[in-house]
């Protein structure tokens, strides 16, 4: 059993471009003050109150200094989104395809004059071992599938903003991709694909909340 305390474990480089930064005059930052309520107000204006810090908004709102999206780009919209995901289906669908063609894992039910072709068991271990497969490389190494990055998006850490790792893009991948491709295609993507679009206030998809991690937009 390890003895490592909780959050000890490998942290994103420094240098990560996507890693989220604090926003303008932070504590910390070039040309932050010392944050303290006494500090002379800057241009003319008096310090706000609250010991230096924003009132929380009417009405009981995010507490803004805690928000994990602070200092990220905007979430990307879900009708985007889904359009990727569409996109990403049918690249790596044609690789399926390819690939288990040769194989003879295809089945064909004859009755009569009809001819029915459906899917065997080879063929869905072999199609989700390629979709976690494709999504766990792109996402880990850049945060952007292809759909993704033809539709300016990218998968990124909810608590700190950079690029999730191996780890975390399997996570993501096997929740999403493993119901997929054996049991329930279109119910399984409706529902963990679909949960973005009425999630507040982080738009997360299921595979998302099990990895901790949001999508968000590159432009």
């Amino acid at each position: 059993m390890s003895s490592e305390p909780p959050g000890s474990g490998p942290q994103p480089p420094e240098d990560d471009p996507f890693r989220k930064q604090p926003p303008p005059g932070a504590p910390g930052t070039p040309g932050a003050g010392s944050g303290s309520p006494y500090d002379p107000p800057q241009g003319g204006q008096q310090p706000p109150p609250y010991g230096g810090q924003q009132p929380p908004p009417y009405g009981g709102g995010a507490s803004y200094p805690n928000d994990p999206l602070a200092g990220m780009p905007p979430l990307a919209e879900s009708g985007k989104r889904t359009l990727a995901r569409i996109i990403d289906l049918i690249l790596v669908g044609i690789v399926v395809w390819l690939v288990t063609w040769p194989m003879g894992v295809h089945e064909y039910t004859v009755n009569g004059d009809k001819v029915e072709y459906g899917k065997s068991f080879a063929q869905s271990l072999v199609a989700a071992v390629l979709y976690i497969g494709y999504d766990t490389y792109l996402i880990s190494k850049s945060g952007q599938t292809l759909g993704k990055k033809w539709l300016n998006m990218r998968v990124a850490n909810l608590d700190n903003g950079s690029t999730p790792s191996v780890q975390t893009a399997l996570a993501r991948s096997a929740v999403l991709w493993i119901p997929f491709a054996f049991c329930c295609a279109c119910i399984w993507t409706a529902i963990s694909g679909g949960w973005s679009y009425f999630d507040r206030p982080y738009k997360q998809g299921l595979h998302d909340k099990a990895a901790k991690t949001v999508v968000v937009s590159t432009n």
